[in-house]
């Protein structure tokens, strides 16, 4: 006899194989992040009650109509990055960009999507440097994801198309400089994992890429990294909110 977990997790998994399923008949391009593609690229499982499912902005609106006409309930949560479809309990968080603004859905993370499985159904999981990027800029008291990073660094590093995450970083290759520094101290042993051409660059880059482009020079960019931890800065000492600057370019 099966316990009471384990019950609720062959139902919780049951739901993402019909919408899973759905999904793939409506030909919506979409992906599988989250828990399940972290698992797939380092084999860390984490058992959740959501899943993330990828897309482009310009495919959120059909996606979530594709997902009320089988009976679920959607939402635009948050028309800059964040949509949701749930049934009796259970969750898909659609996720077209990222809680900064900068990391949109666009045709490359569709271009270098991994194909899979996921409890069976064939999928595209979000490409490895597409997650890095995305999970560079999560710094919360309550969730950083800097573990996250070093993991795939580790699991993944010969493999990696860091030109591509180069590219992706644009102005802040400081914050995946960070991130590379905190792998270094975490693995000694394993440091060819990351080139040594791309140390180089970075650090050759770093102080050296011209600043943001903003109102005046008192710019905060940790409300990138963090919604809530900066904001004594942008309340309090006048600063800048970088967002701002960021949901501008998106708009333009």
């Amino acid at each position: 006899m099966m316990t009471p977990d384990e019950v609720d997790e062959e139902l919780r998994n049951d739901f993402f194989r019909q919408a899973l399923n759905v999904l793939n008949e409506s030909q919506v391009p979409f992906m599988v992040g989250g828990a399940y593609a972290f698992e797939r690229y380092t084999g860390i499982a984490r058992r959740t009650k959501d899943m993330d499912i990828f897309t482009r902005p310009q495919d959120v609106r059909q996606l979530l109509a594709v997902l009320a006409r089988a009976g679920y309930g959607t939402e635009l949560t948050d028309p800059m990055w964040l949509a949701k479809a749930f049934y009796t309990g259970y969750l898909l968080d659609i996720i077209f960009s990222s809680g900064n603004w900068l990391c949109t859905v666009d045709d490359l993370w569709l271009e270098h999507a991994v194909v899979d499985e996921v409890l069976g159904i064939p999928v595209r999981l979000c490409p490895p440097e597409e997650m890095i990027w995305q999970k560079s800029y999560i710094m919360e008291r309550e969730r950083f994801d800097g573990a996250d990073v070093a993991h795939m660094i580790r699991a993944l590093g010969p493999t990696i198309d860091w030109r591509r995450l180069l590219d992706r970083m644009a102005d802040h290759k400081d914050v995946l400089l960070a991130h590379i520094i905190l792998y270094r101290f975490a693995y000694p042993f394993e440091q060819d994992a990351v080139p040594a051409w791309v140390m180089k660059e970075l650090l050759n880059d770093m102080g050296l890429a011209p600043a943001p482009s903003g109102e005046g020079e008192r710019l905060c960019r940790g409300t990138l990294l963090s919604r809530y931890q900066y904001l004594v800065d942008l309340q309090e000492w006048n600063y800048l909110d970088a967002r701002i600057h960021v949901q501008r370019s998106a708009a333009a």
